[in-house]
């Protein structure tokens, strides 16, 4: 390992790339400590205490603690993942941009840019409505308002501050991107997730202290934790490997062909992307619910959507099986496969060129999917097993119900079980992951040996 990190700051290009990441995530966490003007901060640690819609703490973790210290980046970066939602959901239904889809770099270019331009729409209604929701937010503390001067005022600068946050966290995750190592929007939410680790890890122990937790629940949670780990590795790595031969040809005086490999299909193509889309569509009316009037059907549909209820669940793995085939659909298109194996001479063995072989690919694909999309709803609702099945749970305070303790133990941090569970472990793991193999090929390809050791082939000069 230590080699391995030494080679990456040996080359020159790969560590600026690293270094600079590292430098962008750091300015993201610059902004978790720059609140929004005008909001009573005390009375907003005790609102965040007192949430009731548990859907908070979720979209909280995914800002990475921002939302409920309404920071300047306070909307995180899931506007940009529900306008990315939208335009691919569009991209299926409307043929302008299912040709744009087509068009290369040009095309994706000009999606991007409408996927801004949603993502600006997006976040102007969410602060809104942030907006609006604290200003009703009265009597919190000491009967202290929640907002120093609410009007019109507020709402603007709020609107203002808030949108001009996610844009430069989407600018940040852009330059990352391209400038930088990995993914950038995936890495801006796992560096979220992580940085409530310590605290995680704090609330665990203290548990134990208190004794909410006994040592053999915390061995066995901790044992639980690391062969869900060990299974997300091994799910996230494993791949169907369809064999594929090419046909001898020659051309000119040279012969090509007449090899054999193989065509790598991914059980979960997708990776953590059904889970996110799943997570934010699942935000959204929890989201607009803080600009309604109280008591309203919008404040029923989002207790019977609010974290652990039935619905909620079945809406989760519904949403996530959805995703899982849908992603997989628009990044893989099995008749281009097939049509560009039959350009080069390449062929499946038992089954004829063309249209049969993106059929025999697809049929795989789907059921290799089917696996992928129910390992990934799997672990999605892993917390709520762990909590309910495991008695992992918070002692109420004083005068209050289990009902409103749970909704506070997920809003400030279920300790391990919230963190090393569900979305945020695999955010976490399949980001982690993701970076690695790109440090790994960046490597490889200048000769270095990389965090996974390879078997060196030599050979033969002449």
């Amino acid at each position: 390992m230590i080699e391995s990190l030494r080679n990456i700051f040996a080359v020159t290009e790969l560590r600026n790339r690293v270094l600079f990441t590292l430098g962008l995530l750091a300015v993201y966490r610059v902004g978790n400590h720059i609140p929004t003007p005008g909001v009573n901060s005390a009375a907003l640690a005790e609102l965040a205490r007192q949430m009731q819609n548990t859907m908070f703490g979720l979209y909280d973790m995914f800002s990475g603690g921002n939302l409920s210290r309404v920071t300047i980046f306070a909307l995180g970066i899931m506007p940009y993942i529900s306008a990315s939602i939208i335009l691919q959901l569009l991209t299926v239904v409307w043929p302008y941009l299912e040709r744009l889809s087509k068009e290369g770099e040009l095309g994706r270019r000009k999606i991007t840019q409408y996927t801004r331009y949603g993502t600006l729409l997006l976040s102007v209604v969410q602060a809104f409505t942030i907006a609006l929701f604290l200003e009703r937010q009265t009597n919190i503390v000491g009967g202290l308002p929640l907002v120093y001067e609410p009007g019109w005022g507020f709402r603007l600068l709020t609107v203002l501050t808030l949108t001009t946050g996610t844009m430069f966290i989407m600018w940040l995750g852009e330059q990352i991107t391209e400038r930088g190592i990995g993914n950038g929007m995936s890495l801006i939410i796992f560096a979220g997730i992580v940085v409530g680790l310590p605290s995680a890890v704090v609330t665990t122990l203290d548990q134990l202290r208190t004794g909410q937790m006994g040592p053999l629940r915390l061995v066995f949670l901790l044992l639980m934790m690391v062969l869900v780990i060990g299974a997300i590795v091994f799910i996230e790595r494993g791949q169907r490997r369809v064999t594929v031969q090419y046909a001898k040809r020659v051309v000119g005086r040279r012969m090509y062909g007449g090899s054999s490999t193989h065509l790598p299909l991914k059980v979960n193509t997708g990776g953590v992307i059904p889970v996110i889309f799943a997570s934010s569509l699942l935000a959204f009316p929890a989201t607009f619910a803080g600009a309604a009037e109280p008591g309203g059907w919008l404040d029923t549909v989002v207790q019977q959507l609010a974290w652990g209820m039935p619905l909620y669940n079945l809406l989760y793995i519904v949403l996530i099986v959805f995703f899982a085939y849908f992603y997989t659909a628009i990044i893989f298109n099995p008749d281009d496969v097939a049509e560009n194996m039959r350009k080069y001479g390449g062929f499946i063995p038992g089954i004829r060129p063309g249209k049969r072989t993106a059929e025999h690919i697809d049929t795989i694909l789907t059921r290799i999917t089917l696996v992928g999309a129910i390992y990934l709803a799997l672990v999605a609702i892993l917390p709520e097993f762990l909590i309910a099945g495991f008695k992992v749970a918070p002692i109420p305070f004083i005068g209050e119900t289990l009902d409103a303790a749970l909704p506070r133990f997920v809003t400030e941090g279920m300790g391990l079980t919230f963190y090393f569970g569900g979305t945020s472990l695999l955010i976490v793991v399949g980001v982690a992951m993701d970076t690695v193999q790109q440090i790994e090929s960046q490597l490889i390809m200048r000769h270095y040996d990389g965090f996974m050791k390879k078997t060196r082939i030599r050979g033969r000069r002449g």
